[in-house]
């Protein structure tokens, strides 16, 4: 299985591993799926460590190609086409992060790895 991680699942498994359910720590722990981190998570992760909002071991820029190599998480980049799908979406909710990471799983043919159930109103489809 191919799985997104979405932001908080992501820095969950480096970190606080127990937040994560039972069933999502035997996926990302299994050598048999890929798993992704979007470019958007990335992006949202540098923006709430410069805002005060999120604490980490060490910068951004460093913190998350460091836990890249170490998990084997495989970077997922920012196309034009998931940015454009973004406009197809019906507006559920306004996170531009969540959006994104939405775009990229229908785009890409992943499912997301996420607590939030807000991600099923959207057709893709999510994993917990």
């Amino acid at each position: 299985m191919k799985l997104l991680l979405d932001t908080s699942c992501w820095l969950w498994m480096t970190a606080e591993p127990e937040r994560l359910s039972r069933r999502a720590r035997t996926l990302v722990e299994s050598t048999t799926h890929e798993l992704f981190l979007s470019a958007a998570s990335a992006w949202e992760i540098a923006i709430k460590h410069g805002i005060g909002k999120l604490e980490l071991p060490s910068a951004p820029d460093e913190f998350v190609p460091a836990q890249l190599r170490e998990t084997g998480v495989h970077s997922l980049p920012i196309r034009h086409t998931h940015a454009l799908r973004v406009a197809s979406l019906p507006g559920h909710h306004r996170d531009p992060f969540d959006r994104l990471l939405v775009a990229q799983a229908l785009e890409e043919e992943l499912s997301i790895l996420s607590a939030d159930r807000v991600f099923d109103r959207y057709g893709v489809k999510r994993v917990w």
